[in-house]
């Protein structure tokens, strides 16, 4: 009776004030399963799902055995939000190998070789190219548009309630594109994407993403990576590593598109009769252009990296960027998979899957936006792997 109880307090869960309520991985199913009993529609398992914020990694296996209890691609949809939401977090306890903590000399072994792998083999990777394919989720938020004035400036993107648009997730879009990899690291492509980014009211990375070797070699340059658990990755034992790099130490650039400054640029034209001295009466709307500019800059940077212990291959590296209150951008984590990939006669680790979970200030410095922000999630895969210049 209690699990039903919980589960219907869920589901009559309809405040616009209302915060995501945080469940477990095992919760989570045990809702499926009843809204599944109870014959529930796609549209009230969507709804049901919108509500709630995981507390453990959703894995892709687990994933995927709870997509039996859903039925269509409402819930499904959302199923996916949740996994991205919860990439960064660890799975749940139960998950976990029971192996005791290494003794500190093996910490040290496993770490050096990690920093050995880094910059003697990954650092060394050739040039590549690949098919970059990325799923997008964004959430509803007011978007200001090109021009404005005296009337509202903005459009709803059909959000029940601001106050809710954290949880309520949409598929936006799925893209496909060719990208370039240099020394293990996806090239950025700032200058060649000619997008109407931030007036189309979604926002895009133009920052190189993180480049494993420099953040190994910067976390133990600030002295701040310690042994955290083990874990198990794709039916392998990982060593996961916690790590800081504080503002002296870090080169880690994000690089945002783009943020709305409003300047006043239109005349208000007058029509009418005068009244003696009286100055005339004003009609028509005072009009307004949006400026669009990126956001750019340099943080300090936290998060964890997970290492094959036998041969200091590492095949995850998590990411969390810190930023100042006062920044468009309020959150950028990370998450990049690594696997083997045939590549010729040569097998290569290289990026399989990553995960970017952000949060933005959509209308930029402009007053109203500092009472709103914008959550997107990014889903991207990689396939394709080629040396620069091969024959497709």
């Amino acid at each position: 009776m209690k699990r039903f109880g919980w589960i219907l307090v869920v589901l009559m869960m309809a405040s616009p004030a209302w915060a995501a309520k945080k469940v477990t991985v095992q919760q989570l199913k045990d809702l499926l399963i009843s809204l599944q009993q109870a014959k529930k529609t796609d549209a009230e398992v969507s709804i049901a799902l919108k509500q709630i914020e995981l507390s453990e990694e959703l894995t892709q296996g687990t994933m995927n055995s709870l997509l039996d209890y859903i039925s269509g691609p409402l819930g499904t949809e959302q199923i996916y939000a949740l996994e991205a939401k919860s990439a960064m977090l660890a799975p749940p306890p139960s998950d976990l190998p029971s192996t005791p903590a290494p003794d500190a000399a093996t910490q040290k072994a496993i770490l050096d070789k990690a920093a050995d792998y880094a910059s003697k083999t990954y650092a060394q990777l050739p040039q590549l190219t690949a098919t970059k394919t990325t799923v997008r989720f964004q959430d509803s938020m007011d978007v200001i548009k090109a021009s404005s004035g005296m009337h509202s400036s903005a459009t709803s993107n059909d959000a029940p309630s601001l106050a809710m648009t954290p949880q309520f997730f949409h598929l936006i879009s799925s893209t496909e594109k060719p990208i370039e990899f240099a020394n293990g690291a996806e090239k950025a492509d700032a200058g060649k994407d000619k997008g109407q980014w931030g007036m189309n009211g979604q926002i895009v990375l133009f920052g190189q993403s993180p480049v494993l070797s420099t953040v190994l070699q910067e976390a133990q340059a600030a002295g701040k990576i310690n042994f955290l658990r083990w874990e198990t990755v794709n039916g392998k034992t990982a060593a996961v590593y916690a790590f800081s790099v504080d503002k002296k130490k870090t080169h880690y650039e994000v690089n945002y598109c783009c943020f709305p400054d409003l300047d006043q640029t239109g005349r208000m034209s007058y029509s009418g009769p005068t009244q003696g001295n009286m100055n005339p009466v004003a009609h028509g709307n005072m009009q307004f252009t949006t400026f669009w500019h990126n956001f750019k800059t340099t943080v300090p940077y936290h998060g964890e990296i997970f290492v094959n212990p036998e041969t200091g291959i590492i095949i995850r590296l998590v990411t969390q960027a810190e930023f100042k209150n006062t920044d468009v951008v309020h959150q950028e984590d990370q998450r990049i998979d690594y696997g083997p990939v045939t590549v010729g006669a040569k097998i290569l680790v290289l990026p399989m899957q990553t995960f970017v979970n952000t949060e933005v200030v959509p209308n930029g410095d402009t007053g109203a936006g500092k009472y709103s922000t914008r959550h997107t999630l990014f889903i991207a895969e990689y396939k394709g792997y080629q040396p620069v210049g091969a024959a497709h």
